[in-house]
C-alpha cells in the first residue's frame, strides 16, 4: 500500500520552567493509503503530541511530514486543514452549544466552499443519515443529544470536509462500552465506504483490537514497536509492548491463555 502520510524523524521540544524537554525523539512512521493506524501508549508517551503535529497544532522541532508525495508546511493551508480532519475525545466541548446541530454541520460545508449554497442544508441532513443519525436531528442543540450521538455528528462534520484522513483523538473513551462498540463500527464502516485513512490515538488496547489494521507503540517520546495488529498482539516484541497487552482485560480462556503466553515469553 502506498503512504498517504510519512512522518520523517519528527523531534518535538517544549520549554518547561526554563528547560527543555523532549516529547518525542526522532520518531518515523508511515500512514499507508485506507489504513487505520492506531497509535498506542500510556500517558506521556508523545501519542497526542504527534497527533498534534500531523494536524499542524504543534510544529515539530525538527524532522518533516510528508503528505501525499509533499511537504506539509509549518502553517497548513486551507487545502490541509480540509483533508486533515479531527474527531476528539469530548463530543461536547467540540461542539459549539449555541448552535444547532446543522448550523455546525453547515460552517465546515461553507468555511470550505463545499457545493453549492442551496443544497447546502440538505446535505447536512445527508451526513447525518451517514452516521445514523436522523436528518431532522439537524435542528437539535447539542445538549439535546446523548454522548455516543454527540460523538456521530462529530465525525459527520469530519465528513463535511471531504476529509482524506482522519486523526480520531481518544474518540471512544468517554463513552460506555455498549455505545463504544456501535461507534467503532460505524467508523470501520465509513472507513470502507469512503476509502478513509485513520490515525487512531487511544491507551486502549482492547479498543485496538476491533479497528486498527497496524499499531505503533510509544513510550516516553520514543516509537518503540510497530506492526500489524494480530501480529504484533500474538508475538509482541518490545517489553512495554507485553506489559501493555498483559494489561488488557480478557473475557475468554483463549485471550488468557495468549495473555500468560506473552508474559511467560517476556520474562524468559
Amino acid at each position: 500500500m502506498t503512504p498517504l502520510l510519512s512522518v520523517i524523524d519528527v523531534t518535538k521540544e517544549f520549554a518547561v520552567n526554563g528547560r527543555k524537554v523532549q516529547a518525542l525523539d526522532k520518531i518515523s512512521f508511515d500512514v499507508l493509503q485506507g489504513e487505520c493506524l492506531a497509535i498506542v501508549g500510556e500517558s506521556g508517551s508523545g501519542k497526542s503530541t504527534i497527533a498534534n503535529i500531523i494536524l499542524g497544532i504543534y510544529g515539530a522541532t525538527s524532522g518533516s511530514l510528508i503528505f501525499k508525495g509533499r511537504e506539509l508546511p509549518a502553517t497548513r493551508q486551507k487545502e490541509h486543514r480540509r483533508a486533515i480532519q479531527l474527531v476528539q475525545q469530548n463530543p461536547l466541548s467540540s461542539l459549539n452549544p449555541r448552535r444547532s446541530i446543522g448550523a455546525s454541520l453547515r460552517l465546515a460545508l461553507d468555511v470550505h466552499d463545499i457545493g453549492d449554497k442551496a443544497g447546502r442544508a440538505g446535505r447536512t441532513g445527508e451526513l447525518l443519515e451517514e452516521v445514523g443519525l436522523p436528518a431532522d436531528y439537524r435542528t437539535r442543540s447539542p445538549a439535546s443529544l446523548s454522548g455516543g450521538q454527540r460523538q456521530r455528528v462529530a465525525i459527520a462534520r469530519a465528513l463535511a470536509c471531504q476529509s482524506e484522513l482522519v486523526v480520531l483523538d481518544e474518540p471512544t473513551s468517554a463513552l460506555d462500552v455498549l455505545v463504544q462498540a456501535r461507534v467503532l463500527k460505524l467508523l470501520k464502516e465509513l472507513k470502507d465506504k469512503r476509502g478513509l485513512t485513520y490515525v487512531f490515538i487511544t491507551h486502549d488496547l482492547s479498543v485496538v483490537r476491533n479497528i486498527a489494521d497496524r499499531v505503533a507503540v510509544f513510550e516516553r517520546g520514543k516509537l518503540v514497536e510497530i506492526g500489524w495488529t494480530e501480529a504484533l498482539f500474538a508475538n509482541p516484541q518490545h517489553a512495554y509492548t507485553r506489559r501493555l497487552i498483559g494489561a488488557v482485560p480478557v473475557v475468554s480462556r483463549e485471550e488468557a491463555a495468549l495473555r500468560d503466553r506473552i508474559m511467560e515469553n517476556g520474562n524468559a
